[in-house]
Order: C-alpha cells, then structure tokens, then sequence
C-alpha cells in the first residue's frame, strides 16, 4: 500500500523509472528503520544490567567517612555491601568511652579479614601494609598489655601474633612479612610486636632499611623485677631449671652477676639503645613504663596515642583494676559476659628469691640505670 500511495501522488503512473526510484527508496528506508530498531532494543537491554551491577548504594551514616576514605560501595556484592555498612556503623564511635563499641569494630574487621582469607574471591578491604609501628621489647616488661590495650583504638590495626621477622625469619623476606599484616585503611597504622628485636643485635639495622620513619615502642620495667620474671616464665616451662641465684651468679656465691645470662643481659637497657640510636633518632623511641603501665594504663596510653599521632580516644573509662590479678584489664564490652584481661600467664606470682640477692642485682643494675635515665631524659625511678 505504501507504494501506491507513494506512486500515485508524487509521480505520473506513466513514468516507470521514477516508480522503480521510489520504490527502491522506501525499502531502504524500511531497513535502516529494522537496523536501528533491533540495534537499540540491544542497547537498552545490556546497559541496564552494567548499571545494575555498577550501581552505587549511598550510606545513611556518612560519619564516617574518615574512617572508611575509600568506598568500594560501586564494586561490591550485596552481601559485602551489608558487611562494609556494618564496618562503618560500629566506626562511629562515641568518644566519650563506649568499650563495647570499640570492640566490637575490631571484631568486625576481624571478621572482614577472616572471610577474604576464606575467599579469594571476595572484595578486599585495605590493603596489607608493612608496618608503621613496632613494639619492640622489652621481654616480660608489658609488651602484651601495650598491644591489647592499644588495638581497641580504630585507627590501629595490629598483629596479634609475634612474627619474629627481624630476628628469625628474615631471610623469607619483606613480602612475606607484609601477607602476614593485618588489612588496613589509608588513615590506619599497622602495628605488631616482638620483644626480641630490643636484644637482637641486628634488628636495628634490618628495621631501619625497611623504613627509616618507622616508630618504635619499648616498654621498659625495673630489670630486677624484669628478671625474677622472666625466671618465673621459665621456670613454669621448665621446673628442673637451676635456681634463679646459680644462674645469676658465677661461681654461686660469690656475687658476680653472670651477664650471658639472657635474663639478666636483657635489663641492662643502655648498652641495647645505643644499638638502637645508629639508625633512628631518640624521638622516633617511645619508652613505656611497665609500673605506671599497671598503676595508671589510662595515662600510659594517652602518651602512646601522642606518639603515634593518633585522637586520645582510649582514656580511664576503658580500664579497671583487677585485684585478683593484680593488673588492669579493659572493661567488659555490652555483647560479653566477661571483662577483657590478659591471659592466666600474665599477672602470675612470681617466685621468692632472697632479699640480699635482690639488693645485690640493684647494686650491679644502678650505673646501667643512671646511663640510661640521661639518655632517655626520663627518671624510671628503679634505684
């Protein structure tokens, strides 16, 4: 019909070339329309699935966008888009001291890590990082309490294990210690903890060719007290051991400290730093007090958040005094039933060593103290 439509009104019937012109025209016309048709029927279709792959989910709480800097909301599945909203939910803390909302942020990213290593699959959160941070001794000085009390904070994220990188296992080295890190965001810093590295000669060196901006943290302790303790671990491990005075001492009782002995070389804290002073700066050390630790844990890690440059968010609110143990422990979250303390290994009775021997170790510990204390610009108060 649309053909002699077309003939009958724009041409005389008597002119067949022009029939055939208009004819041929019409059909082509018909299919540029089918080609066009068909080709944005496709289009229609495929984009909207992209879309709905790629489409972003905008959260309600934008809070904290300092905690999360990088959202990967336009990338990720359903189900890792609900994980990442929780991750940031509990990131809002609140700063007046809520201990169960800082644990339950660093359950969460525990959880976060614990379901990307099951998946490889699965959208990554961070990236694993070499560490900003070290602790780094000392041996039995509150290593352990430092690490536990500092990770609540959520802007640290912190190996739980001691990897021992810098003084056994080196030689399978930096990526390796790298995979072992816990993922991090751009804004948190990556900390783990080995007390050997203080007492191992290379350590040093090895750390400072990592990073020569890394901080450093030691937590220090009377290196008497520090070497009954250090004994009474072993002793726990080992009860056939010799007592504390034969390996003190040479000869038994003639009242020289035998210094090959680790317990006691440990303690004698300035012939480590200067060590330690070859390759960082005084002011990249940080030395925690292993007494105030226990009585004012509070204040002590008010000074370590200064140091790492990080908001004071743990303050008194997130601590109280065990008596049983003698030690602090952070409160109990809202979801446990229990407060968080260290484990039955810390805070244990130590053994009797006789007075005169203790006085004696004072004695010998004084002048490596004294060195020490101007060094550090810092009275311990041990003596």
């Amino acid at each position: 019909m649309a053909y002699r439509f077309l003939s009958s009104r724009v041409v005389p019937s008597s002119n067949r070339l022009s029939r055939r012109f208009i004819f041929i025209f019409t059909i082509s016309l018909c299919f540029m329309y089918l080609c066009y048709s068909i080709l944005f029927c496709s289009g229609t279709i495929m984009p909207n699935q992209r879309l709905e792959d790629h489409r972003c989910v905008h959260p309600k709480n934008m809070g904290s966008k300092k905690l999360l800097q990088k959202s990967h909301y336009c990338t990720i599945s359903a189900k890792a888009r609900v994980l990442s909203d929780e991750t940031r939910a509990v990131g809002l803390l609140n700063l007046n001291g809520n201990q169960s909302k800082h644990s339950a942020f660093q359950k969460t990213q525990d959880v976060v890590d614990n379901k990307q290593s099951n998946n490889s699959n699965s959208p990554k959160y961070g990236n694993k990082k070499l560490p900003n941070a070290l602790i780094v001794g000392v041996k039995k000085g509150g290593t352990r309490a430092v690490l536990e009390f500092i990770r609540i904070h959520p802007d640290v994220r912190a190996l739980g294990t001691e990897p021992h990188f810098f003084d056994r296992n080196y030689d399978k080295g930096l990526d390796w210690y790298r995979g072992l890190m816990p993922r991090t965001l751009d804004s948190q810093i990556t900390m783990e903890k080995t007390p050997s590295y203080f007492v191992t000669r290379e350590a040093p060196r090895r750390i400072s060719n990592m990073s020569r901006e890394t901080k450093l943290i030691v937590v220090v302790r009377n290196p008497v007290t520090r070497a009954i303790s250090d004994y009474t671990q072993t002793l726990s491990k080992k009860p056939d051991i010799p007592s504390f005075e034969e390996l003190a001492f040479k000869n038994g009782s003639q009242g020289i400290v035998d210094t090959s002995w680790n317990a006691i070389r440990i303690g004698m804290y300035i012939l480590h730093l200067e060590n330690w002073l070859q390759y960082f700066r005084l002011s990249q050390i940080h030395f925690v007090s292993g007494e105030r630790l226990i009585t004012d844990p509070a204040g002590e890690l008010g000074r370590v958040q200064d140091f790492l440059g990080l908001k004071r968010i743990i303050t008194d609110k997130h601590f109280y005094f065990n008596r049983t143990k003698g030690f602090p422990c952070l409160k109990k979250p809202e979801s446990s039933s229990q407060p968080r303390c260290l484990g039955k290994s810390k805070g244990r009775t130590h053994v009797q060593i006789d007075q005169e021997v203790i006085e004696q170790l004072r004695e010998f510990y004084r002048p490596f103290n004294v060195k020490f204390y101007e060094m550090v610009g810092h009275d311990f108060r041990w003596d």
